[in-house]
């Protein structure tokens, strides 16, 4: 397991599924561009209730960072050709909502401590 953190935008819509047990999870898939500028897809899936309901209120084309367990996959195209991928389990999410909102409470705190 790679602890890792990862940056890009949604692909289609999130979605929620339950478990054989009872448990609810989100399901997302995640464009990430590395640095040579090719683009992998992050398949994601999020237990952690506010992981999870922060991933659902995103619309596809939302920019999204992601912290969690990553681990490494290899998957083959219809032409044949391998490419990389990921799997992560998504602990933490931040989207622009959650910056904007995050420097409006530092922001309103800075003003109390005046």
């Amino acid at each position: 397991m790679i602890d890792g953190l990862i940056a890009g935008h949604l692909v289609g819509l999130a979605e929620t599924r339950e478990g054989k047990n009872g448990t609810r999870f989100a399901l997302a898939k995640v464009k990430a561009t590395s640095g040579d500028g090719e683009s992998l897809i992050v398949n994601v899936i999020a237990f952690a209730t506010e992981a999870s309901a922060a991933l659902m209120a995103l619309d596809d084309g939302d920019a999204i960072a992601l912290a969690g367990a990553l681990t490494p996959k290899v998957w083959t195209d219809k032409q044949g050709n391998t490419r990389p991928a990921l799997d992560m389990v998504a602990t933490q999410v931040l989207t622009a909502y959650h910056a904007a909102r995050k420097q409006q409470t530092l922001a309103e705190q800075g003003k109390d401590a005046r």
